[in-house]
Formats: structure tokens, C-alpha cells, sequence
């Protein structure tokens, strides 16, 4: 479970798609485009199976995912955990795998449907008097 829980007005902003010149372009190096590229999250999760793991390693140690999934994307937990998978120094499908299975439940976390909890408001107690009236009563005895 995430330490910070996303707002629910901000996760489809998150998962929204992207116009192109927002999109994320996967190089293995400055200058060497791979042809890939990503415009939403859930294209994001299924590019880092696909891309060449040295593009994963170059955009990792450059910080250019974190960065992206923070601005662009504006979700900051998703760029925290990315920046602490950074930190451990993966390499090769290690990397692939580790970043992929956070990327991925990440994702999966969003697309859950968010359970709207009730709100009770407090009330006064009811007295409830069945057959006579108190005034009645008192007549009565």
C-alpha cells in the first residue's frame, strides 16, 4: 500500500493520453532515437518491455523518467519511486524487470476502481412515543 494516496480528481489526469510533443522518446544515447515512444502511462508500462534495455538504462541514469512521469505526467509518487530504483543502481533485465513491476502496479493502482465512502452526519436523538402522549399520561396517574 502507497504511503501518500492519490487524489482521485488527479488519477485521470494521470492516465490521460498525450499529445505527441508531450510523449516520452526512448534513445539509447544522445542523438540515437530507438523509434519508440510513449504518450500515456499505459503505453509507458508496455514500452519497457519492449525498448532496448540500454535506452532503459540511459533515460534511468539521466533521470529523464522521473522527470517526465513528474512533470508531464504530474505524478509525483510514481517519479519518488522511480528516483529510489535509480538510487540501487540496476543494470540489464534486473533493470528492466524492477522497473517495469513498479511502473506496472503503479499503473494497475490507478485503474482500480476508488470505493466511495459514506458520510454520516450526526443527529439529534428522537424520543418516540407509541400509543399515548406524555400529557396523557400524566393526566392519567
Amino acid at each position: 500500500m502507497e504511503k501518500k494516496m492519490l487524489s482521485e480528481r488527479k488519477t485521470p489526469r494521470i492516465l490521460r493520453t498525450l499529445p505527441r510533443d508531450k510523449a516520452f522518446y526512448f534513445f539509447t544515447s544522445i542523438g540515437n532515437y530507438t523509434g519508440e515512444s510513449a504518450s500515456s502511462l499505459e503505453e509507458f508500462v508496455k514500452k519497457i518491455l519492449d525498448v532496448n534495455v540500454k535506452s532503459l538504462e540511459f533515460h534511468l541514469y539521466r533521470g529523464d523518467f522521473g522527470k517526465w512521469i513528474a512533470s508531464t505526467l504530474e505524478d509525483k509518487v510514481l517519479a519518488n519511486k522511480v528516483k529510489k530504483l535509480r538510487e540501487s543502481k540496476p543494470i540489464g533485465i534486473d533493470l528492466r524487470d524492477r522497473l517495469y513491476l513498479i511502473v506496472s502496479k503503479h499503473y494497475e493502482n490507478l485503474k482500480k476502481p476508488r470505493s466511495t465512502s459514506s458520510t454520516f452526519t450526526k443527529t439529534k436523538p428522537t424520543t418516540i412515543t407509541f400509543g399515548r402522549s406524555r400529557s396523557q399520561e400524566t393526566a392519567k396517574t
